[in-house]
């Protein structure tokens, strides 16, 4: 399977660094299936940063390898879904128990309501009445080296 990355740079050795952003799934290299959300990943990467050219990095997944892995798949967003996320986002825990964790990202559509989940102004129900409309794109979190380990570098695109 064709995964994507976007920076302001081409990662040809992906490396699990410390973020300083909280992240729907923890620290982790993340990717998409979605090319053009790789883009624009990528785009968002050069404004946040202020520097670099936005680059969407190409790789091989290989699903095998990646079979033997412990795995976290949300298929939608729901209820578990939602709590990960709130976990993650609110700094409350980095879980570590999965090598690969993926599912749903949250964007910039969906962080309003998840704001207001955060803030206990929504109820879980109220949150994913809201959040089931979007179209919420897929990301994949590979959260530990055996998970890099599943990658390939392809190419860097300039986007």
């Amino acid at each position: 399977m064709k995964l994507y990355h976007g920076s302001n740079a081409e990662v040809a050795t992906p490396k699990l660094l410390q973020s300083v952003r909280a992240l729907d799934f923890g620290r982790a290299f993340y990717l998409t299936s979605d090319f053009d959300q790789a883009s624009r990943w990528a785009k968002t990467s050069v404004l946040r940063r202020g520097e670099g050219q936005a680059i969407v990095s190409v790789y091989e997944f290989d699903e095998v390898a990646s079979s033997r892995l412990r795995a976290l798949n949300f298929s939608g967003p729901d209820s578990a879904w939602l709590k990960y996320v709130s976990r993650n986002r609110n700094c409350m825990t980095d879980v570590t128990d999965y090598d690969i964790v993926s599912g749903p990202v949250a964007n910039d559509n969906t962080m309003p309501v998840l704001n207001l989940y955060f803030k206990g102004a929504y109820s879980e129900d109220e949150a994913l009445r809201r959040l089931l409309p979007q179209r919420l794109r897929d990301q994949f979190a590979l959260k530990t080296d055996a998970a890099l380990a599943c990658l390939k570098f392809i190419e860097g695109i300039a986007v």
